[in-house]
Formats: C-alpha cells, sequence, structure tokens
C-alpha cells in the first residue's frame, strides 16, 4: 500500500507522514524535502526557486521521476508532495487543508523554533509575511502545474479523504486516515 499525502503549507504533512510512517511500520518520502534541496543546491530559498522553476519544467520533471521510479520499485510507503496523488495514481491520495493564517502561524513557530532544519525558508519577519508568501507559492505551484500537466492539486476531488487540520491534532488526522485505508 502507497499513502500520497498532499497539502497547503503548514497542514501538518510532515508530521502526519512520519507519524502514520511511524504507525504502520513504512518507509517515508518527501518531495518537499527534494525540491528544498534543489532550491539550497541554486542558492535559494523555496519561495524563490519556485519562481525560478516557473518556465523551467525539466525541474519539476526531475522530482516527477524520482516519485514515479520510487513507486515502480517499492510498495508499503507514504509520500507527502504535492503531485504525489497525480504521479502515483495507485496511492490512497489524502489532501491535508488548513486556514492560512493558521498555517502562517505555524510555519512562523516552525522557523522561529529550528531555523536549521528550515534553511531553505526565508527569514520572515511575522507570521503575516509568511501567509503572504503562502499565498504566492500556492498560487505559483498551482499555475505551474497546470501548464505542465493540466491539473489543479488543490482541487479536493483529487483526493480520497481531505482533512481540514486547522482544529485537529496530528495524532486524530492520522487515526482519521488508519480508519479510511483500504483493508486488503
Amino acid at each position: 500500500m502507497i499513502v500520497s499525502i498532499t497539502g497547503l503549507p503548514g497542514s501538518g504533512k510532515t508530521t502526519v507522514r512520519n507519524a502514520l510512517a511511524e504507525q504502520l511500520g513504512f518507509k517515508r518520502y518527501s518531495m518537499g524535502d527534494v525540491f528544498g534541496k534543489l532550491a539550497l543546491k541554486h542558492g535559494l530559498t523555496i519561495g524563490e526557486f519556485n519562481t525560478f522553476a516557473i518556465g523551467k519544467p525539466e525541474i519539476d520533471h526531475e522530482v516527477d521521476n524520482y516519485q514515479t521510479e520510487i513507486a515502480s520499485k517499492e510498495d508499503n510507503f507514504i509520500i507527502d508532495g504535492r503531485l504525489s496523488w497525480h504521479f502515483i495514481p495507485q496511492s490512497f491520495k489524502v489532501f491535508l487543508d488548513v486556514d492560512l493564517t493558521e498555517a502562517a502561524k505555524r510555519i512562523f513557530a516552525a522557523i522561529q523554533t529550528d531555523r536549521a532544519s528550515r534553511s531553505d525558508e526565508p527569514n520572515y519577519s511575522s507570521a503575516a509575511e509568511v501567509e503572504t508568501a503562502i499565498r504566492t507559492r500556492l498560487a505559483a505551484d498551482n499555475t505551474r502545474y497546470q501548464a505542465l500537466y493540466g491539473v489543479d492539486y488543490l482541487n479536493h476531488s483529487n483526493y480520497d479523504l481531505v482533512i481540514d487540520t486547522t482544529k485537529i491534532p496530528a495524532n486524530e488526522v492520522v487515526s482519521t486516515i488508519l480508519a479510511a485505508l483500504p483493508r486488503p
């Protein structure tokens, strides 16, 4: 079984992916980490790299090919990525939604707490600045994915399960996913 987790920035994708993988004993992969490493390789923040990637489909294809390859060789893993649901159509597709003001607060707090692990993010001065960056990033990502693949990753009908994580702790999100997974 493969579970793909997509969602808005700050919705808890990483936390949920890790907890779900732990519960199921599955490997875990993050396309955001792959994209972030590419951004750092180019000396850019994740937001700058998203803008840089517009009109450079080879960047997206590198990430897309990586996840397609994983799915062709492995089973029993959790993957989070904006388009993992699209490139791994046999996966159980989960979308984590969140209020963007809450998402911005979460991301700002995470950056303040652990700057080293969030080195692909700029030094924001406030949660409001993070929220503006999120909105810009969502628009840029969706425009790019529409142009490259003709898909709207924000369309909830693409997913088997949609969960609004704004007021739900991660352990409840994981329990909801576990309860919804197809049984063999």
